[in-house]
């Protein structure tokens, strides 16, 4: 009977713990430890900087050879690539025919020169019988007529010889400025033909323009660098070859074009630079623009930056150590940093490194984070 008992009153008891047990409330989970950021405080400082524009190198004169008369290529004079000097003789072409053209038409012109000649002799002979009253006057007449038709005839024949003589010259191309050739597109023995084939091209290679667009909102600057080429203005360009090294010489404006394109809002702008054999038509380049409002400027740095959709946000460490997302405007980078325009103002604190692992409202510090227990 004890026994029974004794073990009722245990199966109470356990039922009764468990009942207890099973009423407890769960724990609440624990808030995620601050994360470990490196902070920077905004200042002014001073900088020197650039404003680079994408820009493309190109001749200041070029020139497609085309052949002004139909021959076979019978001389080729240079070689593909190299510099050639005004008036340098560069092509032949087959002159046999156009040269019998010319003695041909030379003789004409003789011909009629001489028929001129005897018709001259016989007006004055006639005027001078005519003053005698020997002879009639309608024969006086026809002989000025024949004269007048017989200077036709020599005006005729010079002509002729003028524009056969123009065959002869065509039939030999020659350079017609100081520059550099490309590759020939004609051989000895092709046949061109007038006006058509396109032998070469010559283009101009000291000094070379390069072309930029700039915002129509900068036209003051580069009218002012463009009506004072001091010696301020042309350290103010420099050029960034395509492997990144710096050009070592500067340039100068030389002309701003005449509109702005309406849908870009851009103006193209051409500067001139003096070629040392490095510059190249056709090339792909940067042109750096020395900045002249050089002064005080707000500077983050650049790996603060965060990009979303096209804009630029910074997290900015506010009340209880949680940051806040805020929207920047940037401006020129200048190495490891960059130029806040707006959105940022002087002692403000912003999350240098650690962006990644960052939210709004994320708790952080600034503290190297603890080393984990074993």
């Amino acid at each position: 009977m004890n026994t029974i008992v004794k073990t009722g009153l245990l199966i109470s008891s356990v039922f009764l713990f468990a009942a207890c047990g099973g009423n407890k409330a769960p724990e609440a989970p624990k808030a995620p430890p601050p994360a470990p950021v490196t902070v920077y405080e905004v200042k002014k400082e001073t900088a020197v900087y650039y404003d680079n524009y994408p820009a493309t190198i190109t001749p200041l004169n070029q020139v497609d050879l085309k052949a002004q008369v139909t021959g076979y290529i019978t001389g080729v004079f240079f070689t593909d690539g190299q510099h050639v000097s005004k008036g340098q003789k560069l092509y032949d072409i087959d002159r046999q025919q156009y040269q019998a053209n010319y003695d041909q038409a030379v003789a004409n012109l003789n011909v009629a020169k001489s028929a001129q000649a005897k018709a001259q002799q016989d007006a004055d002979r006639y005027n001078d019988l005519l003053k005698q009253d020997a002879i009639a006057k309608q024969k006086v007449d026809y002989a000025l007529a024949d004269l007048q038709s017989a200077k036709a005839q020599v005006a005729a024949a010079q002509a002729n010889v003028s524009r056969v003589s123009n065959d002869v010259r065509f039939s030999v191309i020659s350079a017609p400025f100081d520059g550099t050739i490309g590759i020939s597109q004609a051989k000895i023995g092709t046949l061109v033909t007038a006006n058509q084939n396109v032998l070469n091209t010559v283009s101009s290679d000291n000094p070379m323009a390069v072309d930029i667009s700039i915002d129509q909102k900068e036209i003051p600057l580069f009218a002012a660098l463009e009506q004072h080429p001091g010696s301020d203005a042309d350290s103010a360009f420099t050029l960034v070859l395509p492997d990144n090294s710096i050009y070592n010489k500067t340039g100068h404006v030389s002309l701003i074009d005449r509109a702005v394109d309406p849908q870009t809002g851009t103006i193209k702008t051409r500067l001139v630079f003096a070629n040392d054999g490095k510059l190249r038509a056709g090339m792909n380049t940067n042109v750096r623009v020395k900045n002249n409002h050089a002064g005080e400027f707000i500077l983050a740095p650049y790996k603060s930056v965060v990009e979303q959709m096209g804009e630029f946000f910074v997290f900015v460490v506010g009340d209880s150590s949680k940051v806040s997302q805020k929207k920047v405007v940037l401006g020129t980078r200048i190495n490891d940093k960059i130029i806040v325009k707006d959105g940022l103002k002087e002692g403000d604190k912003i999350v240098a490194e650690g962006v990644q692992k960052l939210k709004e409202g994320t708790v952080v510090t600034s503290a190297p984070p603890k080393a984990a227990k074993p």
